[in-house]
């Protein structure tokens, strides 16, 4: 596959996929304009998406509630260019020639939208700043 046309992946993993994975994966998503693959997933995933979490999202125009938590798999590591953990220690498989970060962000569950919004605002700066690194200029 030559890289001209390869489109880089990106999984955000956090324990429940319900807040900060979940915001990451839509600022990719939404700034990318779908230049990017992006996935999230969860190591424990929860039954929903942290309103709070949706309720801020939605602050910046960004839709999230249709959303849905997911298992974290072997696959969807290996199918990822760059792996970002948020908290979710060593549950995560690590694998040959995937890059891995580890975000240090608050965990936004029990939380209300005042809380989470310097939760978001955080994972928007990083997001803006692994575009930049992956050579996608966000749209947005």
């Amino acid at each position: 596959m030559s890289t001209a046309t390869h489109r880089p992946s990106v999984l955000f993993v956090c324990v429940h996929n319900a807040g900060r994975s979940q915001m990451a994966a839509a600022f990719v998503a939404h700034l990318a304009g779908g230049r990017i693959e992006v996935r999230s997933a969860g190591s424990a995933p929860g039954d929903a998406v942290n309103p709070a979490a949706v309720a801020a999202m939605k602050e910046r125009g960004i839709d999230i509630s249709a959303e849905t938590p997911k298992i974290l798999t072997a696959d969807a590591v290996q199918a990822s260019d760059v792996v970002i953990t948020m908290g979710c220690g060593d549950t995560c498989p690590v694998f040959p020639g995937t890059r891995y970060l580890d975000w240090q962000l608050d965990d936004p569950a029990g939380q209300g939208v005042a809380a989470v919004r310097p939760i978001r605002d955080a994972i928007e700066q990083r997001v803006r700043g692994l575009l930049t690194e992956l050579g996608i200029p966000a749209v947005a």
